[in-house]
């Protein structure tokens, strides 16, 4: 097996990646939302359009 980010050989400790900062880098992409699933929904559209103006003006989303 091979490590999703640098195709190393996985080591049993940081399974499924091969060391420490490819963990780091895997879970830096998905809070940044690299792996994120855009969605055609157009109530999430709408949603995120609302939310981009809202934080463009300075305001904070508000909780759903």
């Amino acid at each position: 097996m091979s490590c999703p980010i640098c195709s190393k050989k996985v080591e049993p400790t940081f399974r499924p990646f091969c060391s420490k900062r490819c963990a780091d880098l895997d879970l830096a992409k998905w809070f940044s939302g690299s792996y994120a699933i855009p969605s055609e929904d157009f109530e999430d559209i709408e949603t995120a359009l609302d939310e981009a103006a809202r934080a463009a003006e300075g305001d904070t989303p508000k909780p759903h």
